[in-house]
């Protein structure tokens, strides 16, 4: 066993390491909370060591859950996805209900554009031909995250454009 006078020490090391091992993820990309603490659990670090350095980290600023869920939802726009994606992949990434929806809501964004966008970018300007080809694009927006009603108005900008 080792002698007491060097385990502060090693604790001490130990939190730099986990600390280093946080602001190296967090410079590459803001993470949530619970992203942080599974990746750094996930490499060795003690639970209560992890809690520690996040704890740390949120009094510095420099792991703010806001922050992240901004640019969160900013990235996934991009991408042309909808907020039906968005707040479910923000819930695995241990962002509350609440804070989702309010974020989604307060992005500068107009979902049935963004939805009408992503529609045309996939299947053409041309509006659906039939049915089929109608269900297989609303199919499609649907797995992107748009909500019902977007996705239908997407199809009806496309066919009143024709």
């Amino acid at each position: 066993m080792l002698p007491s006078s060097r385990l502060p020490e090693e604790s001490a090391e130990a939190e730099r390491v986990c600390r280093r091992r946080a602001m190296d993820l967090l410079a590459r990309r803001d993470h949530s909370r619970l992203e942080l603490e599974r990746k750094l659990t996930g490499r060795g670090f003690e639970p209560a060591l992890v809690e520690q350095v996040l704890d740390d980290l949120v009094r510095d600023h420099l792991l703010e859950e806001d922050r992240f869920v901004e640019s969160f939802i900013r990235g996934r726009v991009r991408k042309g996805q909808g907020p039906v994606r968005i707040r479910g992949e923000l819930a695995q990434r241990g962002i509350e209900e609440a804070s989702a929806s309010s974020a989604l809501a307060q992005a500068d964004c107009d979902w049935t554009a963004l939805a009408a966008a992503v529609r045309a970018k996939r299947f053409g300007a041309e509006a659906p031909a039939d049915f089929k080809e109608r269900a297989r694009q609303a199919k499609f927006l649907q797995y992107r995250g748009f909500e019902s009603e977007q996705i239908r108005t997407a199809l009806d900008l496309a066919s009143d454009s024709d």
